[in-house]
């Protein structure tokens, strides 16, 4: 089917606001139902929202269960995690568990936080004899060793601060300790162990932008200009689109404004979010979370740390915390474009339209690419596809060689404003860029199978994307429509059935399967599919067809009575 996530989903994907009702000075959570304000029920509740992600909230059903019935050891262990995950690590450093009913893996968190807070408030002494040794083991090691180094750095052990963090297995270790150590060694002015640690890190065909940014700013804090550039200039032949490699070759290039080196407590942070990142990609949300506040409070600074905190946020249902964690970076940030981008999706996906495309124009106003794209991915996701081609049209034309994406997203507002020779042209000069693309072979093979034109080769095209894909049950549908198109009604059903199975809810699956029912012969069941659409809110051509499919139904022979194709 021609309906896909890439084509609809943001291309850039990649000021404080209000405190939220449950952190403001006076608030008392209300108690469920039946609980009668007592101290079990504040502790159930708070433990509902503590799976709910809902951290602040959490915690103050805790201080009231608390408040209400006393402490122990399990409350205080409830209200430890729920402070960490609100982000008030101050809160929790206080709170953090020691007795026998808390678990050992709390334990060690509690011990990470205080750490954490030490550093926080310049305390390096005690903060390097909190994650010394064996103090602080799994899961949390990885953290503790990451964050040691600079510790003994604040402490003003120098020795102590070079000492490369190493966990046996662990290359987010090897990797994030050489950058940290790079840095200390300047710190140190042993600029040539830092050089050596940063040419290692940016060995290679494809370096990772971090530590590309971070030695070209160490270049340029040593008046190494060109040397400089031409790094940026390596690592953007890997990633022309990465807009922080261009504005900081931009900078290298001018001379002047060379960024100073982090700060204890940023290097601190920035030693947080590998680790963050590793347990969220295992699937580890909580304790994810738990070391992006630890890192915020470092460095409240931190906006990939904020980004991330947003999505999570967001993933657990609390709009508002995520909506407060993406309004944190500031405009003329690198993040700023990502973080606005988000905040508007967050708008259209609570059907606030407006808000959202509102927000989203204010920021392309600016001229950032980024900006300008999620611009036109909310005007087309809103059908305003003339729109959002003009946009995209805009960007286009500033590029020799337009990413593929760029031309994707613009022949689909193309093709579904009815402008089809302009919508074939960009699939087909994507196509060129990708010729392996499922998304792109599908949507354009479908295109092609529904307006009933290069029916063998579109057949082929939808064909290799199910390969590449076989449970998308769009592109199994693709497939199925393609053989009806071509009169092989008994292999369209077939597929359509498939199809349906993996998409049930999808109104135009549904809608082709009625039709291929019809033409073997099977009208009830037709009828009942049409039925059926009709209850999944489609959309207004689809209804049309259907109400007219139910009242006078196919015909004897030919394809279904009204073309989907927009414009047709």
């Amino acid at each position: 089917m021609r309906r896909l996530l890439v084509a609809f989903a943001p291309l850039a994907l990649v000021a404080a606001c209000a405190t939220p009702p449950q952190q403001q000075a006076g608030w008392t959570p209300p108690i469920p139902n039946g609980m009668g304000g007592s101290a079990y029920g504040a502790f159930l509740a708070g433990q509902g929202a503590l799976n709910d992600g809902k951290g602040a909230e959490a915690a103050a059903y805790f201080a009231k269960a608390e408040l209400e019935g006393g402490a122990s050891d399990m409350l205080q262990d409830r209200a430890f995690t729920a402070a960490v995950l609100a982000g008030d690590i101050p809160r929790a450093a206080q709170l953090a568990p020691q007795g026998e009913e808390a678990s050992e893996s709390t334990k060690r968190m509690g011990q990470l936080v205080k750490a954490v807070e030490l550093m926080a408030n310049g305390d390096g002494k005690a903060a390097q004899a909190a994650l010394a040794g064996d103090n602080i083991g799994f899961p949390h090691r990885a953290a503790a060793v990451l964050l040691a180094p600079w510790a003994a750095a604040m402490a003003g052990d120098v020795d102590g601060s070079l000492v490369r963090p190493e966990v046996r297995n662990d290359r987010v270790v090897d990797y994030f300790g050489q950058l940290g150590q790079a840095h200390l060694f300047e710190r140190a002015r042993r600029y040539d162990e830092a050089e050596t640690d940063y040419k290692a890190l940016t060995g290679g065909e494809t370096p990772g932008d971090i530590a590309v940014l971070a030695y070209g700013a160490f270049l340029e804090r040593r008046k190494r200009g060109p040397d400089a550039v031409a790094l940026y200039d390596r690592a953007l032949r890997a990633q022309p689109n990465n807009e922080a490699l261009a504005a900081a070759k931009a900078r290298a290039a001018s001379g002047k404004g060379a960024p100073p080196p982090p700060t204890l407590r940023q290097g601190a942070a920035q030693a947080l979010i590998a680790p963050a990142a590793g347990m969220l990609g295992a699937k580890q949300d909580q304790l994810g979370l738990a070391y992006l506040r630890l890192s915020l409070r470092l460095d409240p600074a931190r906006n990939e740390a904020w980004l991330m905190v947003g999505d999570l946020m967001e993933g657990a249902g609390d709009i508002e915390s995520a909506r407060a964690a993406y309004g944190k970076p500031k405009p003329g940030s690198p993040e700023y474009p990502a973080a606005v981008s988000k905040l508007a999706w967050s708008y259209q996906n609570a059907k606030e339209p407006e808000a959202a495309l509102k927000m989203a124009q204010a920021a392309a106003t600016t001229g950032d690419r980024s900006a300008k794209i999620t611009y036109a991915d909310l005007l087309r996701a809103n059908e305003r596809y003339v729109e959002s081609a003009q946009v995209l049209s805009g960007l286009i034309g500033q590029d020799p060689a337009p990413d593929w994406r760029l031309l994707y997203a613009r022949g689909v507002s193309y093709e579904r404003s009815g402008h089809w020779p302009e919508a074939e042209r960009d699939l087909q000069g994507a196509l060129k860029q990708r010729p392996n693309e499922p998304e792109l072979l599908n949507y354009l093979g479908y295109t092609w199978i529904d307006r009933g034109e290069r029916l063998p080769e579109a057949l082929g095209m939808v064909q290799r994307a199910v390969a590449a894909n076989p449970q998308s049950g769009a592109m199994i549908d693709s497939l199925g429509w393609a053989h009806y198109r071509l009169g092989d009604y008994k292999k369209a059903v077939e597929f359509l059935e498939q199809a349906v199975e993996l998409e049930a809810g999808d109104p135009e699956i549904n809608n082709h399967l009625g039709d291929a029912y019809w033409r073997v012969g099977r009208r009830i069941e037709a009828e009942y599919q049409w039925r059926r659409v009709l209850t999944l809110d489609p959309d207004d051509k689809i209804k049309a067809d259907v109400d007219a499919k139910l009242t006078g139904g196919l015909g004897p022979k030919g394809p279904a009575a009204t073309s989907r194709v927009a414009g047709q």
